[in-house]
């Protein structure tokens, strides 16, 4: 996901985008922890996901 995807979705958007993305997080740290699944990559590319949801997030709120 790209950063200019994610400003064109509004605020309310880039709240379920960040849900989704925790609810994401969560579930592969317990699938991990469990030894469900090998794909540790993808904790790593959902956790940068929720850093740039955030930052944008921020960016909008301050007017950058």
């Amino acid at each position: 996901m790209k950063a200019n995807e994610l400003r064109s979705k509004g605020e309310t958007g880039l709240k379920d985008e960040l849900k989704a993305l925790l609810r994401a997080q969560f579930s592969l740290r317990m699938q991990i922890s469990t030894q469900q699944t090998n794909k540790t990559h993808e904790l790593r590319k959902v956790g940068r996901d929720i850093a740039r949801v955030k930052t944008v997030m921020q960016q909008l709120k301050t007017g950058h």
